[in-house]
């Protein structure tokens, strides 16, 4: 468990940083439009994550909706959740994006995410790079 205030339920307003490569750059001299990767990923992100709550699949609060015969509690039906296989720290959600959830968004490019910095706060940020 956690040592400080974080251990209490509580949320962010995370920043998040990507960094791109490719092998070449296309005919306008860029990677990639910055515009693809907020459609993709910003999608990705609105659909998954914003306005929802992380968790730690191993959780016990997990279970609230994840248990044993399928059924969620009622009263959290219509709460927006994510399950995450490990802390949702920053340092762990730039991994999970950086790791799980890029190659699959970038898939049918010829780019490749290499970096993705999380700012929790204005003064802190950790950063997954491949």
């Amino acid at each position: 468990m956690h040592e400080s205030k974080c251990r209490n339920l509580h949320g962010h307003t995370y920043i998040i940083e990507v960094t791109a490569s490719a092998d070449e750059l296309d005919s306008l001299g860029r990677i990639i439009d910055f515009g693809v990767i907020k459609e993709k990923l910003g999608t990705w992100l609105d659909e998954n994550w914003d306005h929802g709550f992380l968790l730690f699949e191993e959780d016990p609060l997990a279970t609230l909706w994840t248990s044993k015969d399928g059924v969620c509690d009622p009263s959290l039906e219509d709460h927006k959740h994510f399950l995450l296989p490990y802390n949702p720290t920053a340092e762990n959600i730039a991994k999970y994006l950086l790791l799980e959830v890029s190659p699959e968004l970038f898939k049918d490019t010829d780019v490749e995410i290499i970096a993705i910095v999380v700012h929790e706060t204005p003064n802190c940020k950790a950063m997954a790079s491949l």
